[in-house]
């Protein structure tokens, strides 16, 4: 078994179907399914510091359905949340309303 998550953009005009737009992981896929295996990492990559492929398998839709089931931000070696505060975020701007 496969699980994806995915997200499906639909625009209806008229009472009909104009136009929609599914996106989803593929790499998550390819994981589960074994044709990509994160812990080969191309050797330019390795030599920058990457470990392992920032992708997930199964983990990824187990997310989208509990929050809490996996944690967050792992994947991003140098996140730290005790480094973000409002200084890091850049200043308001009030735009026009349209």
């Amino acid at each position: 078994m496969v699980s994806v998550a995915m997200v499906g953009v639909v625009c209806i005009r008229g009472g009909k179907l104009y136009h929609e737009h599914l996106y989803w992981d593929q790499a998550s896929v390819l994981v589960q399914i074994g044709l990509l295996d994160p812990k080969l990492v191309p050797d330019n990559m390795k030599k920058q510091g990457l470990k392992q492929l920032p992708v997930y398998g199964v983990e990824t839709a187990q997310k989208v359905l509990d929050e809490t089931s996996h944690p967050s931000n792992e994947l991003i070696s140098s996140w730290d949340q005790a480094k973000v505060n409002n200084s890091d975020l850049p200043a308001k701007q009030n735009l026009p309303m349209r």
